[in-house]
C-alpha cells in the first residue's frame, strides 16, 4: 500500500501528519497551476482504474486532432514506462514517472516532469495518473480540470462505491462502449444515475478509443476550457523544494 498517504493501514501515517503532506502538496499545486497559466497550458489530471483506457483514450484524441495542438503527457505507473512509450508513438511527448510504491502522483512529482522540457510548451498537459479509484482524488497537482475515465466492463457501482474520486471530477468519460453489445444486462442509465447522486454538476461522455465513437464531443469538451477568460491563475508558492520519490 502507499507509503504517503497511508492508505490501508492507519499505522503509517496520523490524520496532523497527513493534514501537513497535503498541505505541502497544496501549495507544490499552486505553484504548478502558475506555470501552466503563464504559458497558456491546459493540464488535466486523467484518473481511473488500471484497464480502464486512459492511455488508449489520449491515443485516440492524438488521431483525432491530428497535429492541430500541441500535446503532452505526463504518465504515472508503478513501474515501468509503457503508458508513455504507447503515447510517444502515438506522438504525445510523454514523461514517465514511476512511483515505487506510491498508488496516486502528487504535485511535487508532476512538478519535476514537466521541468523537463516539453510539457510546458504545450496546449493541453494530460496527467496520466496511477491507476486507482481512491488516493489520486485527494491530490491537488495544480490541474485545470480532473476526468476520470470509467471503463463499461468496470460495472454500474464504481461512483457509488468510491464517491471522491467521482465527486471531485469535472467529467466522467465512460469508456470502451464499443463492447456494450458483449455485456448483456449493463445499465448505462443506472451509471448515470449513479453519477448524479455523487457528482456536483454531472457531466459524462461515452467513447470509445477503438471507434473513435464520442472523441469529437470529448475534444470539444477540452477545446471549452480553453475559452478566453476560463483559465485562472493561482498564486504561485514559495519555495518550493525538490524531493526525491522512491
Amino acid at each position: 500500500m502507499c507509503e504517503d498517504c497511508g492508505c490501508g493501514d492507519t499505522r503509517l501515517v496520523s490524520v496532523d501528519v497527513h493534514e501537513r503532506l497535503l498541505a505541502g502538496n497544496d501549495r507544490t499545486a499552486a505553484h504548478n497551476r502558475g506555470h501552466f497559466f503563464s504559458r497558456g497550458v491546459t493540464a488535466l489530471n486523467l484518473m481511473g482504474s488500471p484497464g480502464a483506457g486512459k492511455t488508449a483514450i489520449l491515443e485516440a484524441t492524438a488521431r483525432h486532432l491530428g497535429g492541430s495542438r500541441r500535446l503532452a503527457a505526463v504518465a504515472g505507473d508503478l513501474e515501468t514506462e509503457r503508458d508513455a512509450e504507447r503515447l510517444r508513438k502515438a506522438g504525445i511527448p510523454a514523461v514517465a514517472i514511476t512511483t515505487g510504491s506510491a498508488c496516486h502522483l502528487d504535485a511535487e512529482m508532476v512538478h519535476r516532469a514537466v521541468h523537463d522540457g516539453a510539457s510546458l510548451e504545450a496546449d493541453y498537459l494530460f496527467i496520466e495518473n496511477v491507476g486507482n479509484l481512491v488516493c489520486p482524488a485527494i491530490y491537488d497537482l495544480g490541474q485545470q480540470a480532473n476526468v476520470v475515465a470509467l471503463s463499461v466492463t468496470e460495472g454500474e457501482d464504481k461512483p457509488l462505491k468510491y464517491p471522491v474520486m467521482f465527486r471531485n471530477a469535472d467529467l466522467v468519460l465512460l469508456t470502451k462502449v464499443d463492447l456494450l453489445p458483449a455485456l448483456d444486462g449493463y445499465d448505462v442509465a443506472a451509471v448515470q444515475d449513479a453519477l448524479a447522486r455523487v457528482m456536483p454538476r454531472p457531466r459524462v461522455i461515452a467513447v470509445s478509443a477503438r471507434s473513435g465513437e464520442g472523441v469529437a464531443e470529448w475534444v470539444a469538451w477540452l477545446e471549452g476550457l480553453r475559452v478566453p477568460g476560463e483559465l485562472r491563475p493561482a498564486p504561485l508558492a514559495i519555495g518550493v523544494r525538490e524531493v526525491s520519490h522512491g
